[in-house]
């Protein structure tokens, strides 16, 4: 059965208690479930207008069930392409123990990384990362930002600073940071990390392919040389969906 078909006013409003619009939002959100199989991840919603056409429901209506669907994450919109199910990401777990690179996390678990790049320069550094790297007032960084994927998948967004001396050319990053600091003699050993719950912005939703404010992770994390030295300061954000950070502990 196809989702118009499915919308189609056959008397299901009326089997439902509650507000149209609640109504509505849970028709849909029953084509959802594997066992309709209609709307599958990734598959597209009909237009607002056509909705309305096909339940008899006012544009309003039907913008507040979509509305109240991208709030709990349940459907993305894209701006000029329409409304999608939101693609249900592999969860992920991370170990806190051991320092990797994002690069090596995936191919441990035979899934292939990619980046699309979103900066690469030296410039001069903001305040906070003068702090986070020990700077004088007369320094310059090299940035590096890009959205981490894993089979295609958009995971992580990823913004690096570090020294020039550590790192003087950017553009030699082609994937794993990790792989050019080891062959110049400067990999990280050990590194202190703050991790935070935060609703994602709307810059970083669209990265990620997920809904504004929708529940992500964002990673401080300042990594040293084994002299002791600061090496780079790093800000991740991490889809809350994704990912789940495990530790071990022992007393």
């Amino acid at each position: 059965m196809k989702i118009t078909d499915y919308l189609k006013d056959d008397g299901w409003l009326d089997q439902v208690a509650g507000p149209r619009y609640v109504q509505l939002r849970k028709r849909i959100e029953r084509a959802m479930e594997p066992d309709v199989g209609i709307l599958p991840p990734g598959a597209s919603l009909p237009s607002e207008r056509e909705i309305a056409s096909l339940t008899g429901l006012s544009r309003v209506t039907v913008r507040n069930a979509i509305q109240a669907l991208v709030e709990t994450g349940t459907v993305v919109q894209r701006q000029g392409s329409g409304t999608f199910v939101t693609e249900k990401a592999q969860r992920v777990e991370q170990s806190l123990s051991h320092l990797t690179s994002f690069s090596e996390d995936m191919a441990r678990r035979g899934m292939q990384s990619t980046s699309v790049w979103l900066e690469r320069s030296v410039c001069l550094p903001s305040p906070e990362e003068t702090i986070a790297l020990a700077l004088s007032a007369n320094d310059s960084v090299s940035r590096i930002s890009r959205l981490r994927m894993a089979d295609d998948r958009p995971m992580a967004i990823e913004r690096a600073a570090l020294p020039v001396d550590i790192l003087p050319n950017p553009i030699a990053v082609s994937s794993s940071l990790y792989d050019v600091l080891e062959r110049d003699g400067n990999r990280p050993v050990r590194a202190i990390q703050k991790i935070s719950a935060i609703n994602l912005s709307k810059d970083d939703a669209d990265l990620l392919g997920v809904a504004e404010g929708a529940a992500g992770l964002r990673i401080e994390r300042v990594s040293y040389l084994r002299s002791g030295r600061v090496a780079e300061f790093t800000k991740s954000i991490y889809r809350g969906d994704a990912y789940d950070f495990v530790a071990e502990l022992r007393l």
